[in-house]
């Protein structure tokens, strides 16, 4: 299972929360997943991406509505082999959607928008995983301080594998069709780290899918 894309967190009819992901990083790993003979769910948020050929895909625009696409599948039976989070879910959304379009007359010369923690889709796999079978990969798109944030986010979220990008750097931005990723990958109390240069997101995420295949569990293990 693959998620990609952003979230949109409504604030009326017309307007919404969001961020830049443009969901081409987790196209391409389901993409290439579904090339390796793979049975592919990909749980896209809105994004303008044809779905690859031979994976099933879910829509969801919301972080919500994201986590109720994700979250009954580790209780599947079996559950899924490999869970990759590749999607920039937001963390936050407004605590009230407004049921018509907010008028510019009406909201004063200070607006504000009061905001509520959406659900961690990331953490709340992390903690149901223990003793079953998803290995779970999450990503981290940061600005700053890279290695740092990934190792943290790594432990703190229970991942197996954490991809991590700066999102800041040339060509390895949000809609950009290149990217420059460093896998980490848990070894008990160790951390693996796989730098790769900068290369198109179709050969990243076979490099990507390099690294998780020795991980995932055996037919008939």
């Amino acid at each position: 299972m693959v998620t990609a894309g952003p979230t949109y967190e409504a604030i009326d009819p017309v307007r919404f929360i969001g961020n830049r992901s443009s969901g081409k990083m987790g196209f391409a790993l389901a993409e290439s997943a579904a090339r390796r003979g793979a049975q592919v769910t990909l749980v896209a948020g809105p994004v303008a991406l044809e779905t690859p050929r031979g994976v099933t895909r879910k829509n969801v625009e919301s972080a919500r509505e994201m986590a109720q696409a994700v979250l009954p599948l580790v209780e599947q039976n079996p559950p899924p082999d490999c869970i990759v989070m590749a999607a920039a879910v937001a963390d936050h959304r407004p605590s009230e959607v407004s049921a018509h379009k907010r008028k510019k007359q009406d909201l004063g010369t200070s607006p504000t928008i009061a905001l509520v923690e959406n659900p961690d889709i990331l953490r709340a796999l992390g903690v149901a995983k223990q003793g079953i079978a998803p290995l779970l990969v999450g990503f981290a798109a940061e600005t700053q301080d890279l290695d740092a944030y990934a190792r943290r986010k790594l432990r703190e979220k229970g991942c197996d594998v954490l991809i991590a990008n700066n999102v800041a750097e040339a060509g390895s931005g949000f809609g950009s069709d290149t990217n420059r990723v460093t896998i980490l990958v848990r070894r008990g109390d160790d951390i693996d780290v796989v730098p790769l240069p900068l290369m198109p997101k179709q050969e990243v995420a076979q490099h990507i899918w390099n690294q998780l295949l020795p991980l995932l569990p055996r037919p008939g293990s």
